[in-house]
């Protein structure tokens, strides 16, 4: 069974009542079970990934910890530049719900979501002598997870792989952060039949679809792109059609200085950031933006808030709904923002033709933001998210030679650490179950 087909079945299929108290128990003897205070239902999700039994807990780590932790870090430097940013086209910003433009896909094109360890480009900064002090090597893709941890609700997993000093933060081929979450963080949302349009996973594609999409048709098919240091991007063959997408190698370095006779203990990492395209801003320079896509499935569903209604009107209502029911997404994207360089983060509204089929949508509007800005107005800390991330890197670093596995817990606030075999996840394998909850009680 391969990767998606595994994740397609594990969102939302058990359903189990939580336990019920003993005055509950009498309120229900007195008055009937059927009181408005009622405990109902608690959904169980299962893992990202199967954990085999002979797979070793080597630590863990609470949202509750991560959440204390703060760190100031210096503007990343960049190492080596490539492919093309092409301009967005300004029309786009006269869309409103009245004047509405279709979402138009072009399966032509190629995104490539390539894991650290099969990036030829980290390859070749990995052997490079001015670099030799960083000691750990990464995605913004898998990055934002981690910083923006405490905020996810569904389980992910990150593999880890520690060769000599360094570490490579990987992902597994088709996992679950490949895909773009939508309804997340809401309430106990999403169908349990895996063919509805609102099963968890069916909305995953779509958004996912609907980002692509999105950020291939805001972009200028005339005008002249910016390009990079190396025009071609790493990672297309001569026969594929690559997605407008161009990359920043930079370098952060986590920690503080070391004082007179202190030993230092900052850590270098060196990140591959995506750029989706240039606007130009007020005085003619050339900003550099992340696109991305919020999507509306049904107002009836979702919390009231219809955007054909009140997007225009009630802008700052559309987007504390989204960040009550898409938290997580929102400090993801902005994280890749910021860790790529980018000085613009350009969303757009896209919502369903109709609320009961997923295939076809319409823009119904755009805003733009600067990701420092934008951070305060979602609750992102951002000092939070690296000491996040420094916390991660040093228990990483802690560990022996070897391939590990990053684990959000399904259904507890926790990231447990596993020692898995060098072979795991090269080849799809039968699932194997979840270990009982019983057994995660006991090694807590």
């Amino acid at each position: 069974m391969g990767e998606a087909a595994k994740f397609n079945a594990k969102f939302g299929k058990k359903v189990v009542t939580a336990p019920v108290s003993e005055w509950r128990k009498n309120q229900q003897a007195n008055y009937g079970g059927n009181r408005w205070n009622d405990q109902k239902p608690v959904r169980t999700r299962d893992a990202s990934v199967d954990v085999r039994p002979e797979w070793v807990v080597k630590g863990q780590i609470t949202f509750p910890e991560l959440q204390k932790l703060t760190m100031e870090v210096p503007e990343g430097v960049d190492h080596y530049t490539c492919g093309k940013a092409h301009y967005y086209e300004k029309q786009f910003d006269r869309i409103n719900p009245k004047a509405e433009k279709k979402l138009e896909r072009n399966d032509e094109a190629a995104f490539f979501k390539v894991t650290t360890s099969d990036d030829p480009i980290i390859a070749k900064l990995h052997d490079d002598a001015a670099l030799k002090d960083v000691r750990v090597f990464a995605t913004d893709q898998i990055l934002a997870v981690i910083m923006a941890a405490p905020r996810s609700a569904f389980s992910w997993d990150l593999v880890v792989n520690r060769v000599g000093d360094k570490l490579f933060l990987d992902k597994r081929s088709d996992c679950s952060t490949d895909f773009v979450t939508n309804m997340e963080t809401a309430n106990d949302f999403g169908d349990e039949d895996k063919d509805s349009l609102n099963h968890p996973f069916k909305l995953m594609q779509e958004a996912t679809m609907i980002n692509q999409a999105f950020s291939q048709q805001v972009l200028s098919k005339t005008e002249k792109p910016v390009e990079f240091a190396e025009p071609r991007g790493p990672f297309a063959t001569a026969e594929e059609t690559p997605a407008p997408v161009s990359y920043r190698y930079r370098t952060f370095t986590l920690g503080k200085p070391p004082k007179d006779g202190e030993v230092d203990k900052r850590v270098k990492v060196l990140c591959r950031g995506e750029i989706d395209g240039v606007m130009k801003g007020k005085q003619n320079e050339d900003n550099f933006v992340r696109l991305y896509a919020l999507n509306e499935i049904d107002p009836k569903l979702t919390g009231g808030i219809d955007w054909r209604q009140k997007l225009d009107s009630q802008r700052g209502a559309v987007l504390a709904t989204e960040l009550k029911n898409n938290s997580n997404k929102l400090a993801k994207w902005t994280l890749q923002a910021m860790l790529a360089g980018a000085d613009l983060i350009k969303l757009g509204y896209v919502s369903r033709t109709n609320p009961k089929a997923g295939e076809q949508h319409v823009i119904l509007g755009t805003g733009v933001y600067k990701p420092r800005e934008f951070a305060p107005l979602i609750n992102l800390n951002i000092g939070n998210a690296w000491g996040i991330l420094k916390a991660i890197v040093d228990l990483c670093l802690q560990l022996e030679e070897g391939k590990y596995l990053l684990l959000k817990d399904p259904n507890k606030p926790v990231v447990r650490f596993y020692s898995v075999p060098t072979d795991a996840f090269d080849e799809p394998d039968e699932p194997e179950p979840l270990p009982e909850e019983d057994d995660y009680d006991e090694r807590d």
